[in-house]
């Protein structure tokens, strides 16, 4: 008669996401994980290969949330952008995960898509895909800057990603008589 199963791979990577934000990648190793969910280490190789394909797991979970996020939303290049700093800072690591090869795949280039699909409604599709990356860019880098605590010469810095975002957004949108995709 086969062992029970004690945990699922849902508790597995939730548990995995836990550990990741309050201790970054390092803090991920499969004994922290098994210890997490209450199983011995070798346990989790039944369902999952090793400390890498765990990352993996960890990054599409986390882009799926962002995806959520993103979904919830309007739509919108503004309210993405809102979205994805919202994500950023509930999910600091989660975020710096998704910067990283570890988080190569479909899920991932969901995000990607969505924010194309607003950018051709500002910009046409025929400059969509640099438009996406231009704002994806600005926030990501602001993003980067926040969560490290680089800014630190006062202001407050909710005004300074509205402004920052107000700004990227009217540059990109077309002025009168500006033909789409010009």
């Amino acid at each position: 008669m086969p062992t029970p199963e004690r945990t699922s791979l849902e508790q597995i990577v939730a548990a995995a996401r836990e550990l990741l934000e309050t201790g970054g990648p390092a803090r991920v190793t499969m004994q922290a994980v098994a210890g997490r969910v209450g199983v011995r280490a070798p346990s989790l190789y039944k369902r999952v290969r090793d400390r890498e394909a765990l990352l993996a797991l960890v990054a599409t979970a986390s882009a799926d949330d962002l995806n959520r996020r993103l979904a919830a939303s309007d739509g919108s290049l503004e309210a993405l952008a809102r979205a994805y700093r919202a994500f950023a800072r509930e999910h600091p690591e989660g975020f710096r995960l998704l910067l990283t090869p570890v988080a190569a795949g479909r899920t991932v280039d969901e995000v990607g898509e969505t924010v194309v699909r607003a950018a051709a409604g500002v910009v046409g599709e025929q400059h969509a895909l640099e438009a996406a990356r231009l704002v994806t860019a600005w926030a990501t880098g602001f993003l980067t800057m926040e969560l490290s605590g680089a800014f630190r010469m006062g202001g407050d810095v909710d005004d300074a990603f509205a402004y920052g975002l107000d700004r990227i957004l009217a540059g990109l949108e077309m002025r009168p008589g500006q033909a789409q995709g010009s």
